[in-house]
């Protein structure tokens, strides 16, 4: 027993096995495999390396967005003529990276709570059986209180509500305030890659006060220009802004970082897109059902101790600053990665040669008697060399070179 454990070590530490090698000189096979083997090199090249930069890691960003709007718009309703500026027509007024700007309204000065006749259309009635008091309706403005009131020549079902109900069935046509699209918008984005360490902002380099005061955003001209005119950004989304100034849409805008840091730092700056998600039906937005972006706003006030509100219908453009970061850099780990998983790859041309040599070719007999090796079993003397019984088939690897039969 000593001598076999012995004897079992020695052979294991002592002893290297080493497979055979068969030169089949065929020219089809030979060729199929320079084919596979080049086509497998070009997929880790072109592919691998290339376009999917597999010798470099990534990391996407951490962002913070801070936006800041300025402009001035005028109305003139009925001779009332009114001044707009950015507490009044931007929604929230914090400088998130989401907000509307409006550029539509209606509006319902001088509402109370009390109780007043329905919209038409809204609940219509003849005579008081036709109101439910107590009962609310989807569309409507209150609580019907059970009395059928005259509303001009038709008559509707009486509600508890903020009076006058609110007519929003006409909206403003051109829309109230087209200066809107003047209005300049200023973004501030910082970006934080975590693995790599790195802080950039879009104030890159040259980006200072002086040339933010006068610049202006343009795709070619100034394209790091972080100043934006709402009517540029409105045409270079795909819309027009006539049409989705009367409705209202919404508007993305995306801050691209996309970097290599395999080069300086300074190198990597932001590029600025613009789409347009949803507004005019006519134009891109095919979501008939419900066209435009509105919400209301209501300012609520004290009259001679009664409480009263200013109701505002806002139909406006929302935009949303969309930060999207991939930055790369060399890391040997998934270098190693990329090249061990080619090298695997290049097995695929032994494999298919061996089935073409195997059971393909006309003279794969030959080939099977040349690839493997039989030996007979028999019985060895113990005390001798090999001191085993030989009963196993060794198998030997191909190596195919092209040479003309």
């Amino acid at each position: 027993m000593k001598s076999q454990i012995t004897n079992a070590l020695s052979d294991f530490f002592c002893e290297y096995e080493t497979p055979r090698q068969v030169l089949v000189r065929n020219r089809r096979v030979g060729v199929v495999c320079r084919i596979i083997q080049l086509g497998v090199l070009a997929y880790i090249i072109g592919w691998v390396f290339i376009y999917e930069k597999g010798y470099q890691s990534t990391d996407t960003a951490v962002s913070s967005v801070y936006t800041k709007m300025k402009g001035v718009g005028y109305t003139n309703e009925s001779g009332k003529e009114r001044v707009w500026d950015v507490a009044d027509y931007v929604f929230p007024p914090q400088g998130d990276s989401s907000f509307v700007v409006m550029t539509n309204y209606i509006i319902t000065e001088g509402q109370k709570m009390s109780k007043c006749p329905e919209l038409p259309g809204k609940h219509n009635c003849n005579s008081s059986k036709d109101c439910e008091g107590g009962s609310f309706k989807r569309t409507g403005h209150g609580q019907m209180t059970g009395v059928c009131v005259k509303y001009n020549t038709t008559k509707t079902c009486e509600v508890l509500a903020w009076c006058p109900v609110e007519d929003d069935r006409n909206i403003p046509d051109p829309p109230m305030l087209t200066s809107a699209e003047n209005y300049t918008l200023f973004i501030k984005n910082s970006v934080t890659f975590p693995l790599f360490e790195v802080t950039r902002s879009n104030l890159v380099e040259g980006i200072d006060a002086e040339y933010i005061s006068k610049c202006l955003h343009h795709p070619e001209k100034s394209p790091l220009c972080p100043i934006f005119k709402l009517g540029d950004i409105v045409k270079l989304s795909g819309f027009t802004f006539e049409t989705i100034a009367r409705l209202g849409g919404a508007i993305g805008i995306v801050v691209d970082w996309t970097c290599n840091f395999d080069t300086d730092v300074k190198n990597c700056k932001p590029k600025y897109k613009f789409h347009g998600l949803y507004g005019n039906a006519a134009e891109t937005d095919k979501v008939r059902a419900s066209l435009g972006y509105n919400f209301r706003f209501a300012k609520h006030y004290l009259e001679n101790t009664i409480q009263k509100r200013t109701l505002l219908k806002v139909f406006g453009i929302r935009i949303d600053v969309i930060v999207q970061s991939l930055a790369r850099k060399f890391d040997i780990i998934p270098t190693l990665t990329a090249i061990g998983s080619g090298v695997g790859i290049f097995g695929v041309a032994t494999v298919v040669c061996d089935l073409m040599l195997l059971y393909l070719l006309p003279k794969r007999e030959f080939y099977k008697n040349m690839k493997f090796k039989h030996t007979d079993s028999h019985i060895q003397d113990p005390d001798s060399e090999a001191g085993s019984i030989e009963t196993d088939v060794s198998k030997a690897d191909v190596s195919l070179f092209c040479v003309a039969v």
